[in-house]
């Protein structure tokens, strides 16, 4: 559209069509707890439901589990530091995947996914760490505690999914969630074992 147009429609209808409009607010157009009633994927509606209630808890812990690794990763000292920097980073950007394909999963099955973080907080049923550092096996502890929730969890409702005719988010659970959890539970759980360093015993 040429800048004579853009002026004739400004004109007539009384805007500036170049200058952003950006104090707007509407109501929601779907509630939290909700999902859209008719949806072609193959699902009922109350299954879907059901699932995207459980999947969000699940989400829930699962974005405080990646924002434990974080302050995990800022807050680590002492020999083992550099390790288990890196480490707890990498987890920590494992776990954002997690949150990513948990949050779409919902969205997918006609639900909306919990997003912010006030309201994770009040979802999330992993132990609140306090604001200091702590020691390195009071952090693994802490990280290990949160992921057995999420595996025992993650199991539980990939087979309430099956149950309820929902492959999509058993296969979610069971392919990515348990999986990632797994192999995580694995590098930090070695960290908590004592082994001679230079003679055996």
């Amino acid at each position: 559209m040429s800048t004579a147009a853009l002026k004739e429609v400004s004109k007539s209808t009384g805007t500036d069509l170049i200058t952003p409009h950006w104090h707007q607010t509407a109501k929601e157009i779907q509630k939290f707890g909700s999902v859209i009633k008719d949806l072609p994927i193959g699902i009922k509606e109350d299954a879907r439901r059901e699932v995207c209630e459980r999947l969000n808890l699940l989400l829930a812990d699962t974005a405080s589990l990646r924002d434990l690794y974080k302050k995990s990763h800022w807050h680590v000292g002492g020999p083992t530091f550099y390790q288990l920097h890196l480490l707890f980073d990498k987890h920590f950007e494992q776990q954002v995947e997690l949150v990513d394909l948990l949050a779409e999963r919902i969205q997918i099955l006609g639900g909306v996914s919990v997003a912010m973080a006030h309201d994770i907080a009040e979802l999330t049923r992993l132990q609140r760490p306090p604001r200091g550092r702590e020691e390195v096996p009071v952090i693994i502890s802490r990280l290990l505690e949160a992921h057995a929730l999420i595996l025992k969890d993650a199991r539980e409702l990939a087979k309430k999914a099956s149950d309820l005719g929902d492959d999509g988010s058993n296969d979610l659970l069971i392919s990515d969630v348990v999986r990632t959890n797994e192999m995580q539970v694995w590098f930090l759980s070695e960290h908590l074992v004592e082994m001679p360093l230079v003679h055996a015993k």
